[in-house]
């Protein structure tokens, strides 16, 4: 009996032990938080297997969302969240991010410098660029009977019901607004009402609003001309190279999306690692192939395919004064353009 009693004891301690060690052998892991299907597969493979650091990929639909989890968790929950750049100056002001160590990104030289210094970090801080674009025009000319210049002719009657646009409602309300020649951030809440009655005679042309896969409709036939993003552009384009490409001569709304630490990040480390991971230049190359965005990583242009090299960045016939990125704006001047949006969106029958 006593040797049985040692001999379950014993049995015990080992599983005691295993479990131990078990728990002190826990996998690292990094948890990023960003949009759905940001990164190649291959680079979060490899970012696993060569760091032995598992990714939890955690997804949010829209900025706000994920300022309000971010707000909720106190800068905590989360290691990496990678989001658009006017949210990204709420989070830095909130005191949500916490500043990059650069000794932990010897990669960082080879940013391009377009694409920082601006206005939700202006001292490059904070945040990582990883991906930027403007808002485009993109038609098919063989369905459209004259050529676009710019916003201005997307009012054509000719374009009755082909028209698709982007889900965005200060891109769309921003458009109208470069037509009257004002800027996307105007605070005054007349010229925005001004906006919204010369998107009312938008709507006949209107046949779709939304944000996911536009760029397919058009591609389809579906629609003969769009209001897309840069990823969406780049990937109609690479479909059919026939598509017109236009910079609308009004002036393009510019943006960018990056990655930052939150202040209370469980492992900070690993969002470092993992931002040096991708600042690679290969895979800095791999990543822009994959997303379509424009590559905010000069080093990187070197590996990029030629038929990518024309969607690497902004046009250089495009100084900064024809471009504009929309920043935050009051709360009585953003419920103004939520109204002019749904009055618009009513009108589309949307």
């Amino acid at each position: 009996m006593k040797k049985l009693l040692s001999i379950v004891l014993a049995a015990a301690l080992v599983f005691s032990l295993a479990a131990v060690s078990g728990c002190s052998e826990k996998q690292e892991t990094l948890t990023l938080y960003t949009w759905e299907g940001m990164f190649p597969q291959e680079i979060l493979d490899g970012f696993e297997k060569d760091t032995g650091i598992r990714i939890n990929y955690v997804n949010f639909d829209y900025d706000e969302t994920m300022l309000a989890k971010l707000q909720a968790a106190n800068g905590g929950d989360y290691d990496l969240v990678i989001a658009d750049d006017y949210i990204i100056e709420t989070v830095i002001a909130e005191g949500l991010a916490q500043k990059l160590d650069l000794s932990k990104l010897p990669s960082y030289d080879g940013i391009n410098p377009v694409y920082q210094g601006q206005f939700y970090d202006p001292t490059n801080e904070y945040t990582v660029p990883y991906g930027a674009g403007v808002q485009t025009i993109v038609y098919d000319p063989e369905a459209v009977g004259f050529e676009i210049n710019g916003y201005a002719d997307l009012w054509n009657e000719q374009l009755a019901d082909s028209l698709g646009i982007i889900a965005n409602y200060r891109v769309i309300n921003g458009m109208a607004l470069k037509v009257l020649g004002e800027s996307y951030n105007t605070e005054d809440l007349e010229t925005i009402d001004a906006a919204g009655d010369l998107l009312a005679d938008l709507a006949p042309n209107i046949r779709l609003i939304k944000d996911d896969y536009l760029e397919d409709d058009l591609l389809s036939g579906e629609i003969n001309a769009a209001i897309m993003y840069t990823s969406q552009v780049t990937g109609a384009k690479m479909a059919r190279p026939s598509l017109e490409i236009v910079y609308p001569e009004e002036g393009i709304g510019f943006g960018i999306m990056a990655g930052f630490i939150p202040s209370n990040a469980p492992n900070p480390d690993a969002a470092h690692q993992f931002l040096e991971y991708i600042l690679d230049p290969e895979r800095a190359a791999d990543c822009f192939e994959y997303l379509g965005y424009y590559c905010t990583t000069l080093a990187a242009e070197q590996y990029i395919s030629e038929e990518y090299r024309s969607f690497l960045t902004i046009p250089a016939e495009f100084a900064d004064t024809e471009m504009e990125m929309i920043e935050n704006i009051s709360a009585e001047a953003d419920s103004e353009h939520a109204l002019v949006w749904s009055e618009f969106k009513t009108l589309c029958g949307q």
